[in-house]
């Protein structure tokens, strides 16, 4: 493109991302409703704004949520945000006028005066770049304001993190790798990869929030960083069932254990335990073993439970089958005698 001498020169860092403009006459833009995108009003407060985003981040985080289209809402709300917070992009913003979400319009005559004389649009270019670019690419008369704006604090994070079991029966250190949204050179967001050691305290339970401290979303201006939460989940047991600091597992017996009594080896997260079965032990029988489930943080912890599930062999020898057609000869036991006549 050639130079018009009768139009101010853009700054160099804007000069690097002209190749975004292609200035022509006639051609539009397309709309995006950022204050669509956060579920507010265009007359709402600055807080208002940063709940909104803080709500649908939690909810569309790429960690969190199982919503097959979470990414690509995440993306749109982050990029609404980038602009809504900032009270100089949200004022350029508000001069494009209202348009329905996709809408081609053509740039207002104060947007022409940056990037073009008689020029009305721009074509194939990211509302969200333009944006930026306008941001920074003002004379230099204000840059200098720009640059001593007020301190920001940066956002909180909060992630869903499934643990072992054991690790919150034991306490101890793990690894939480995660993709947190962070803003590149021009304000636009993006995810990077981050991985951090993170303290599991014992007796910590399901739902409970791990904070570290300066580890979300960077300040601006100098402003404080942002923490980052962690939500503690428990991983998937091959062996126990939670409810709280209750353990629950299926304890296998065969019918003779049931039937006569036994002494069985039980596993707990704390290590094996004996446990005496009575004889006479039903199927579905709930056997507590008090204080051998998760610990609390002061010292008292929950309880685990043995269900017990009587098994009887897939394949019986012929020696095991002629002892079981004995018993059959001369037990009187009915199971279903509590179903009336026709059962007997």
């Amino acid at each position: 493109m050639r130079a018009n001498s009768r139009r101010p020169r853009l700054p160099n860092h804007v000069d690097r991302i002209a190749p975004l403009f292609t200035l022509r006459q006639g051609m539009t833009m397309k709309y995006k409703d950022y204050y669509q995108a956060l579920g507010v009003e265009r007359t709402a407060s600055d807080e208002d704004i940063r709940k909104a985003y803080r709500k649908l981040a939690h909810r569309y985080h790429p960690d969190v949520s199982r919503d097959p289209k979470g990414e690509e809402k995440f993306k749109e709300i982050a990029e609404a945000y980038a602009t809504l917070k900032d009270p100089e992009k949200r004022r350029e913003y508000d001069r494009l006028g209202r348009h329905s979400a996709g809408e081609e319009f053509s740039a207002p005559p104060e947007w022409q005066q940056h990037y073009g004389a008689g020029a009305t649009a721009f074509d194939d270019v990211d509302l969200a770049d333009i944006l930026n670019a306008f941001r920074h690419g003002a004379g230099r008369g204000q840059a200098g304001r720009r640059r001593g704006g007020f301190a920001a604090p940066g956002e909180d994070y909060e992630v869903h993190v499934d643990v072992p079991l054991e690790t919150l029966f034991s306490g101890g250190e793990t690894d939480v790798s995660l993709e947190l949204p962070e803003q590149d050179a021009h304000g636009l967001p993006h995810r990077v990869q981050r991985t951090f050691r993170v303290n599991i305290p014992k007796g910590a339970t399901a739902g409970q929030r791990l904070r570290l401290a300066g580890k979300g979303e960077p300040g601006r201006n100098g402003g404080k960083p942002g923490d980052l939460y962690i939500a503690l989940g428990i991983a998937p047991h091959p062996l126990y069932r939670v409810n709280g600091r209750d353990l629950t597992l299926d304890l296998a017996l065969a019918p003779w254990e049931a039937a006569l009594g036994a002494t069985v080896e039980i596993p707990t997260p704390g290590g094996a335990v004996e446990l005496n079965i009575k004889p006479g032990t039903s199927s579905g029988q709930r056997l507590r073993l008090a204080k051998r489930g998760l610990p609390a943080p002061h010292g008292s912890a929950g309880d685990l439970y043995a269900v017990v599930q009587i098994m009887v062999p897939a394949h019986l020898s012929k020696a095991e089958r002629e002892l079981y057609e004995q018993l059959k000869s001369v037990s009187h036991f009915n199971p279903r005698k509590h179903f009336g006549k026709e059962s007997t």
